[in-house]
């Protein structure tokens, strides 16, 4: 069996149990192929009648116009399976990131249009950035806190495009906070807020360093019952006060989100830095749970694509 024949067989397979499994989630947005098969170490995500590929800089040494007969013959079997034209594959190459990156424009225009994901609606674009505007392997645990945001008040740190805050506002929070430091995209979350209805005036945006949001927070006694905090791995950012490092900073980070939740609240914590390990000293703190085989979705099965904790305070004796 030829490489290409073998990428086309799983892609199928793929295909045929994937594409169904979506449309009855009501999810146009999901991930149809990650590198498995090592002669194709790309990434085929499905955004309603696009395709997201993504080739991965494996350091392989070939020749252009031999790269190049290759990446054709990899879009035509996409093509081939999903239906979709060579027009509709935005194409990526995916190098080693550090820090910022993944927020960098990649100098393409692309376009706006929307997906919708288990009833919520979200802008997305293909071309301009590294990333879409929405992270695929979060649904699971978008779904859990739309599903318990009934009359909570909220809290989004490291908040991207707000996908969580559009779920716990669409559930039913009574209030929200939406953080980050990136004014693009803040106005990309007010966008989503827009389109799924939101009354602004109860679900705040709020442009700042993580940091210092939650020494501020705490001065100012503000309270929340659900937290959702998802930092980037790193980043030396210069709009930061000081450089992120997810695995040195984790006690400072969830201790000071800690502060401010209610004492029956939930903080979800969750980073994609495949090395991370939570620090033991904490589930000597809080009541912590490793949710991340749950969380994990459908069509990320089998990766280890991120890790995601429930932490609780301990009750008070």
């Amino acid at each position: 069996m030829s490489e290409i024949t073998a990428f086309a067989n799983r892609l199928g397979k793929n295909a045929k149990h994937l594409i169904k499994w979506a449309r009855r989630q009501n999810i146009e947005a999901f991930r149809l192929y990650e590198r498995d098969i090592p002669q194709y170490p790309l990434i085929v995500d499905v955004y309603k009648d696009k395709v997201h590929l993504q080739e991965f800089d494996t350091g392989w040494l070939m020749h252009k116009d031999d790269h190049d007969a290759w990446l054709k013959e990899a879009i035509e079997a996409i093509c081939f399976i999903t239906g979709f034209t060579p027009e509709d594959v935005y194409v990526k190459v995916r190098k080693r990131q550090k820090g910022e990156e993944q927020y960098e424009k990649t100098g393409l225009a692309g376009e706006d249009f929307v997906v919708v994901e288990q009833g919520r609606q979200f802008w997305v674009n293909l071309g301009k950035y590294l990333d879409t505007g929405l992270f695929l392997d979060h649904r699971n645990t978008r779904k859990a806190v739309g599903d318990a945001a009934q009359g909570k008040r909220f809290l989004n740190l490291f908040a991207y495009t707000g996908s969580f805050t559009v779920y716990a506002a669409t559930g039913g929070a009574i209030s929200s906070e939406t953080v980050d430091l990136s004014n693009t995209y803040l106005a990309w979350a007010k966008r989503n807020f827009e389109l799924n209805g939101m009354d602004e005036n109860r679900h705040q945006i709020v442009r700042q360093d993580v940091f210092q949001y939650l020494d501020d927070a705490f001065f100012d006694r503000k309270e929340f019952d659900m937290i959702v905090m998802d930092p980037p791995s790193f980043s030396n950012s210069k709009k930061m006060l000081e450089i992120l490092d997810v695995q040195r900073d984790q006690q400072r980070l969830i201790d000071g989100a800690m502060k401010l939740l209610a004492q029956d609240g939930v903080l979800y914590f969750s980073n994609n830095l495949r090395t991370f390990e939570l620090d033991a000293v904490l589930s000597e703190r809080y009541v912590v749970k490793d949710i991340s085989k749950q969380s994990v979705p459908e069509d990320f099965r089998n990766k280890k694509i991120h890790q995601c904790w429930k932490i609780q305070h301990r009750p008070k004796i």
